[in-house]
């Protein structure tokens, strides 16, 4: 009786390299993808330096769309998603991970402040949801006690807007340094990526070696 030809070891580390790699994609785009915080919009809720995990279930099960061929990994490039089975709508205070509408190019992270419906106004730094002052001083910071006219500059005084259906009106916690809604308007809900929800490591890098790495914030919730 005939015996099976035997793979060859190349044959063989190629089909698990290439079953790997296929395991990866598939839980980055539909499961979980890591990111890392370049910037200090969202200080003092995420630092620079944090690296984040990011749920694509939070919402429900995403399926892919505007997908685009590339060189690296992943091989595909998909700028937005559609929810095949929804678990529920994005929510005030989630914070989330999209493509930056200027260029989708990019991801941001930032807070989401309106629901499709709300009126959102900034006056003199208080943000106003619906009219009402919205309760943001545990997970906020504003660095600037000037206040700038919002003829000249939206940071300070904005609105009032209403957030349009689809879309969410977003803000970074450190509300004073944040490139956000009031400045390139709002996020459409295809290209939220996913929720935020986990640090799993932590480098600052700076002072001494010793304080590189943040080892309180491991496996600390994000809020």
């Amino acid at each position: 009786m005939a015996q099976p030809a035997r793979k060859s070891v190349f044959r063989e580390y190629a089909e698990a390299i290439v079953v790997a790699m296929l395991l990866a994609f598939a839980i980055r785009v539909f499961v979980v993808q890591a990111f890392k915080i370049p910037s200090g919009s969202m200080i003092p809720t995420l630092l620079i330096g944090d690296h984040i995990l990011v749920s694509k279930l939070s919402y429900g099960i995403q399926w892919p769309s505007q997908c685009k061929f590339q060189w690296g990994f992943p091989p595909v490039n998909c700028y937005a998603s559609h929810a095949i089975v929804e678990f529920g709508k994005p929510q005030r205070g989630d914070i989330v991970v999209f493509r930056f509408p200027e260029d989708e190019e990019k991801d941001f992270i930032k807070r989401i402040v309106g629901t499709p419906g709300d009126q959102i106004q900034v006056k003199n730094k208080v943000v106003l949801v619906n009219g009402v002052p919205l309760d943001d001083k545990t997970f906020t910071q504003r660095i600037d006690p000037g206040i700038i006219d919002g003829t000249i500059n939206p940071r300070d005084n904005f609105g009032p807007v209403t957030v349009p259906e689809g879309s969410y009106f977003v803000m970074g916690d450190n509300r004073d340094q944040s490139l956000d809604s009031r400045f390139w308007g709002y996020v459409r809900e295809e290209k939220i990526r996913g929720k935020a929800f986990r640090i799993y490591w932590s480098w600052s890098g700076h002072g001494q070696w010793t304080e590189w790495v943040r080892w309180e914030r491991f496996a600390k919730a994000i809020q």
